[in-house]
């Protein structure tokens, strides 16, 4: 079953949400002096898979173009 553009739009936005809370969650647990090496280690690796499958959707939006 192939996805509509605008599924892979709504999808797109979901993860960029995501992706940005992640960066706040980051932050926040950097500040916040704790320093749980661990829990960053796990955000940040899940900030990169979110951005992995961001990329995967954008490029399936962007037409081919054959130069």
């Amino acid at each position: 079953m192939a996805i509509s553009d605008q599924e892979l739009r709504q999808r797109l936005e979901l993860l960029r949400i995501e992706h940005r809370d992640l960066d706040d969650a980051i932050a926040a647990l950097m500040e916040s002096g704790g320093h749980d090496q661990l829990r960053a280690a796990r955000l940040k690796k899940r900030k990169l898979q979110l951005r992995d499958r961001i990329i995967v959707i954008e490029n399936q939006l962007i037409p081919d173009i054959i130069a």
